[in-house]
């Protein structure tokens, strides 16, 4: 054996070894916190399908899809800043009948149900089924989308609440609209049944009179509330539905 390679091999068997009971206690910090990043990135997925499965269980009419998607929603709008993380929120689904009860509002953190309510659609959207929707005034149409609550006010149809939409083109215009929550004599459910529909507003989603003044007071000052139909244009468009993808502009004018 050359000198070299001697001198090369002592170096090398003069290089102390850990014994393998000393490896032990770092593996196990590994591993520890391998377990924390694994439960810090579990936690939160978590917690959402606990809210989804207690927010079910309290409103089982409220289609899960919808509800799924309105979580979707606020959880986009707050992660965006454009909402701060709600303590209540509100779901209307123009798919059911407006004889039926279509809006439900929940407390986020204790997962309750605090109404469910029927709620009538703008005479220009359609009679007992919402079929169209839109951002315009003068038409008389309910609009889609997300919407954030802001003050309150009483004027020609009571106590109301005004709401500013979230979503450009397609709800946007609507405290320029005038769309606020407000209680309305033709918001009548026995009524509803006897003439086939419930009677419509010029776009506001109106509510009971009887139940008017708890429900706006249970949502106004930043909750959320989001409304939902089966529209292609806004569920391919909207930016609070597709919040991990590239936001598409949604059609003006919807």
């Amino acid at each position: 054996m050359r000198r070299g390679e001697r001198e090369k091999n002592n170096k090398a068997s003069a290089t102390p070894r850990v014994p393998a009971h000393a490896m032990l206690p770092r593996m196990q910090h590994s591993h520890r916190v391998l377990v924390v990043v694994l439960a810090c990135a579990i936690a939160p997925l978590a917690r959402a399908q606990d809210l989804m499965t207690r927010l079910s269980q309290a409103a089982p009419e409220l289609d899960r899809k919808v509800l799924a998607l309105a979580l979707q929603a606020r959880d986009c709008a707050v992660a965006s800043g454009k909402s701060h993380a709600p303590a209540r929120l509100a779901v209307i689904d123009y798919t059911r009948p407006s004889t039926q009860k279509r809006l439900w509002v929940f407390d986020i953190g204790s997962g309750r149900l605090l109404y469910a309510e029927h709620v009538a659609h703008g005479r220009g959207s359609g009679d007992n089924m919402a079929m169209r929707f839109s951002n315009i005034e003068g038409t008389y149409q309910s609009s889609l989308g997300l919407f954030a609550t802001a003050e309150t006010y009483t004027g020609e149809n009571g106590y109301s609440l005004r709401m500013d939409g979230l979503e450009p083109g397609i709800n946007d215009r609507a405290r320029e609209r005038l769309l606020v929550m407000h209680g309305a004599n033709y918001v009548d459910p026995q009524q509803a049944l006897r003439q086939g529909r419930l009677g419509r507003s010029w776009g506001c989603p109106a509510v009971r009179t009887q139940v008017a003044h708890g429900v706006i007071d249970s949502l106004k000052d930043g909750q959320l509330i989001f409304a939902y139909a089966d529209d292609a244009t806004w569920l391919n468009g909207s930016r609070f539905l597709q919040c991990a993808k590239p936001e598409r502009k949604a059609g003006a004018g919807h």
